[in-house]
């Protein structure tokens, strides 16, 4: 099972019910997922809560006045099945840059501006707009 694609629809899923937060199982990966969110200011706040093997990220989902999610779209880009590696002159801009693409990068998750800004390609994680 892709725990990445489970993290993101559990996201996805919270929104459409109007959830306050959501929550899914700890791993580094998922971690830096909500950091890049966060940062984007696409997610309120996340947190960690319980320990060891029942450790959980517990993401606050943001929405605008009226009501609508922040997030518009999630996409997973990179599967188990079908790894999407990009250089530095392919990172693709999301919506002419009105969104974000993360890639898992050698310097550890980033956005696709931080990714040309170091002049570093990786592997293009999701797309979020």
């Amino acid at each position: 099972m892709d725990q990445i694609a489970d993290f993101l629809t559990r996201i996805r899923n919270g929104m459409h019910g109007r959830h306050k937060e959501t929550r899914a199982l700890f791993s580094k990966v998922k971690f830096e997922i909500a950091r890049v969110l966060l940062e984007e200011g696409y997610i309120s706040n996340f947190q960690l809560s319980g320990e060891g093997i029942k450790k959980e990220i517990v993401v606050t989902l943001k929405y605008n006045e009226d009501g609508t999610s922040v997030i518009r779209g999630l996409e997973r880009v990179s599967r188990q099945s079908r790894r999407v590696y990009v250089g530095v002159d392919t990172i693709p801009k999301i919506l002419g840059g009105l969104g974000i693409a993360v890639l898992s990068t050698s310097k550890g998750m980033m956005t696709d501006r931080d990714a040309r800004r170091e002049r570093i390609g990786g592997e293009v994680i999701c797309k979020v707009w």
